[in-house]
C-alpha cells in the first residue's frame, strides 16, 4: 500500500532498494518526510496530501530500509546504523532534489535519524530546514544523561527516573528474539486496536499489512545505535540548519525535559508544543502541515516567527477567532494571542474597532490578522462567517466567544424585548459559535479549544442582574456540558468568569425601567466605579491563554470572582443574603 495519488520509484542505496513516493510539482521546494518505529511511510499520508495540495510543496516519503516496500540489509545486525541511514537519506535527496537543499521532517525514529543528518558534516548544505517531532538526537540525549548523572540534584534525578520509566520499551527491544516473536504474533495483530484506544486515532489504511515485518526489522534501529551513542555521544553534534522542534505534551514515550538544553546545540531553534499524544502525524495532520510549511517558507537561515511570551510555543501559527474583539477583553485577548504568534481573526459588530484590533495584532506579532464585521446573535450571519473562515483560513484552532452586552435592572422592569436582546448576544452568540466552529473542529479530527467568556454573575445571584446573570449561567452550564461531550474528540472547553474588569461594556450597558437620562447617569456611575476598581482586560486575556494552554474547565479571574466561586460552593446562603441588597447605581 502507498499514499493515494503518489508516484513511486526505487532508489538504490548501497545494498538496499528504497521505496520512494512523491506528490506535487517537482519544481517546487522539496519536503522529505521520514517515518519512525514501527511505522512505514504511510504514517505521513495525510500530512503529505496537505503539504502537496494546500501548501504547494514537492513532497517525498520513503520507507526506511527494512520497512514497507524497501528491502532489508543482510545481515540485519549492523545494517541499521545511523551512518547507513545517512547514506539512504542522501541517496533519496540526490534522486528527488539534485543540486537543491531539501526541507527535512522526521517523526519518532525518523526524527532521531534527522538529528543525525542535520548535525553531521557530510550532509551540510543539503538540508534547508529540519522539523523534529517526538524523537531526540541520541548524541544530545547522551549529553543530557551525563550532565544529570554528574550533578544528580533531586530535580535532575527525577528527570532521569521519569524518562527512564517512559523508555521501558527500549529495554525490551534490546532483548534477543522476543520483540520479533511478539510483533509477528499477538502484538502485530492487536497494534491497531492499541493505537485507537490510546491515541484516539483512526487506523483506516494505517498501519499497513507490513507492520509485523517492519517492527521486527526496526528493532535493529535500537540495537545498532542506542547504547553506542548514549555511552559515547559526539561532542560536535551542532545543527547546521535551522530546526523546528514540535513537542507533543501528552507523549507517553518522551519527556519535555529532554529538550531543556537544546539551545546549546541548535543556534537557530523554534519551539512549538501541541496538546496531543505521540502519533501527531496521524492525529493532527493539518496543524503539523501548516507548521512545516510556515517554517520551510521562512527560508534557510531565517527561523519562522514563533511569537513571544510563555505560550509562544503553544500558539504560534494557530488560527484564533475572537468575537467582541473591537475593544476591552476581546481586543486584549486577540493581542495576547497575536504576541504568542497566532493568526488572528477579530470579529465584532463595530467594523472600525475590529479593523483596529487586527492592525494592532499584526504589529504585536501575528503572522496574519484580519477583521470580520458580524453580529454574533444573527444565526445566518454566523453561518456565513464560519463558511468564509473555513474556505479562506482553514479550521479555527481556538474560538473565543467573548461578545456580550451588559444589562441591569429588576426582573419586573425587564421587557420581553430586553430578554431577547440579552439572550441573542450573550447566549445565542455563544451557541452559534460553539455549534458552527465546534462542528468544524470535530469534523477535522485534530482537536481544538472553545473558550466561552461567562461572568462571575453566572454563580453570584443579584436582584439587579436577573437577565444578565441568567444568560451567563447558561453559558457556564453549556460549557460544562460541551466539555464532557467533546473531550473524546480532543476539543477542550473552558468557561472564563472575569468579575469586575475596566472595559467599555459599562458605556453601552442597558438599565431596565429608566428613561434615557437616568440610564446615562447610571452608565457614567458604573464606568467610574469600574475605573476605580482598575482591573485591566489584559489580565483576563492572560487567563484565557492559560485556560487553553492548561485545558482548564473554569477560570474565575479577579479576586472577587474567585471568592464568589468559593462561596457558591461552601456557603451559598451567604450569597443569597447578599443578593437581596440593592446595588448603588
Amino acid at each position: 500500500m502507498t499514499v493515494a495519488g503518489a508516484r513511486e520509484r526505487r532508489v538504490r542505496s548501497g545494498e538496499v532498494d528504497l521505496c520512494v513516493a512523491e506528490l506535487g510539482d517537482p519544481d517546487r521546494p522539496t519536503v522529505i518526510l521520514v517515518h519512525g518505529y514501527p511505522d512505514s511511510k504511510e504514517v505521513w499520508s495525510e500530512v503529505a496530501v496537505h503539504l502537496a495540495e494546500r501548501h504547494r510543496f514537492h513532497v517525498v516519503l520513503y520507507d526506511v530500509r527494512g520497512h514497507g516496500g524497501s528491502t532489508a540489509p543482510r545481515p540485519l545486525r549492523g545494517g541499521f546504523t545511523l551512518d547507513r541511514l545517512t547514506d539512504d537519506f542522501l541517496a533519496v535527496a540526490d534522486a528527488v532534489s539534485p543540486g537543491r537543499p531539501v526541507h527535512l521532517v522526521g517523526h519518532d525514529w525518523g526524527s532521531v535519524q534527522g538529528w543525525e543528518f542535520v548535525t553531521v558534516r557530510r550532509v551540510a548544505g543539503r538540508i534547508a530546514s529540519f522539523t523534529s517531532i517526538s524523537g531526540p538526537s541520541l548524541d544530545h540525549f547522551g549529553h543530557w544523561m551525563k550532565g544529570r548523572l554528574r550533578r544528580p540534584t533531586p530535580h535532575r534525578a527525577g528527570q532521569l527516573l521519569g524518562q527512564g520509566a517512559k523508555s521501558w520499551y527500549v529495554y525490551l527491544l534490546h532483548t534477543p528474539v522476543l520483540p520479533e516473536l511478539a510483533w509477528r504474533g499477538p502484538l502485530g495483530r492487536y497494534w491497531p486496536a492499541v493505537l485507537r484506544r490510546t491515541e484516539k486515532m483512526s487506523t483506516e489504511g494505517y498501519p499497513t499489512a507490513s507492520l509485523p515485518r517492519d517492527a521486527a526489522h526496526g528493532a535493529w534501529l535500537y540495537r545498532d545505535n542506542v547504547r553506542p551513542r548514549l555511552r559515547r555521544p559526539r561532542p560536535d553534534a551542532y545543527a547546521h540548519a535551522p530546526v523546528q522542534l514540535v513537542t507533543p505534551l501528552e507523549d507517553a514515550f518522551l519527556s519535555e525535559r529532554l529538550y531543556d538544553d537544546l539551545e546549546q546545540w541548535v543556534p537557530r531553534l523554534v519551539r512549538r508544543t501541541v496538546r496531543a499524544g505521540h502519533w501527531v502525524p496521524r492525529t493532527r495532520p493539518g496543524l503539523l502541515a501548516s507548521w512545516i510549511a510556515e517554517f520551510a517558507a521562512a527560508g534557510a537561515g531565517r527561523p519562522a516567527p514563533a511569537g513571544r511570551g510563555p505560550y509562544a510555543a503553544r500558539f504560534a501559527g494557530r488560527l484564533v477567532l475572537v468575537t467582541g474583539a473591537a475593544a476591552g477583553i476581546g481586543r486584549a485577548t486577540a493581542l495576547a494571542f497575536a504576541e504568542a504568534g497566532a493568526r488572528v481573526i477579530a470579529v465584532d459588530r463595530n467594523g472600525e474597532g475590529a479593523a483596529r484590533t487586527a492592525e494592532l495584532a499584526r504589529r504585536a506579532g501575528a503572522p496574519e490578522a484580519r477583521a470580520e464585521v458580524v453580529d454574533v446573535g444573527d444565526e445566518r450571519a454566523m453561518e456565513k462567517l464560519a463558511e468564509r473562515v473555513a474556505a479562506t483560513d482553514g479550521v479555527v484552532d481556538v474560538l473565543v466567544n467573548n461578545a456580550g452586552i451588559g444589562f441591569a435592572g429588576a426582573f419586573l422592569d425587564t421587557t420581553a424585548e430586553d430578554w431577547r436582546r440579552v439572550l441573542d448576544v450573550n447566549l445565542w452568540g455563544v451557541l452559534h459559535g460553539c455549534r458552527l466552529f465546534g462542528r468544524q473542529m470535530a469534523e477535522r479530527g485534530e482537536g481544538g479549544h472553545l473558550v466561552n467568556v461567562a461572568s462571575a454573575a453566572a454563580y453570584l445571584p443579584s436582584r439587579a442582574l436577573s437577565a444578565y446573570g441568567t444568560s451567563k449561567a447558561a453559558v457556564l452550564m453549556l460549557s460544562e456540558c460541551l466539555r464532557a461531550e467533546l473531550a473524546g474528540r480532543g476539543i477542550g472547553v473552558s468557561a472564563v468568569c472575569p468579575g469586575f474588569v475596566h472595559t467599555d461594556i459599562t458605556s453601552t450597558a442597558r438599565f431596565a425601567g429608566t428613561d434615557a437620562r437616568e440610564e446615562q447617569r447610571r452608565r457614567d456611575r458604573a464606568r467610574r466605579l469600574y475605573g476605580l476598581r482598575g482591573y485591566p482586560p489584559e489580565k483576563v486575556a492572560a487567563a484565557v491563554l492559560r485556560a487553553v494552554a492548561e485545558d482548564r474547565a473554569l477560570v474565575p479571574v479577579t479576586p472577587e470572582a474567585r471568592l464568589g466561586r468559593l462561596l457558591s460552593r461552601v456557603a451559598p446562603g451567604v450569597l443569597r443574603a447578599l443578593a437581596r441588597l440593592e446595588p448603588r447605581l
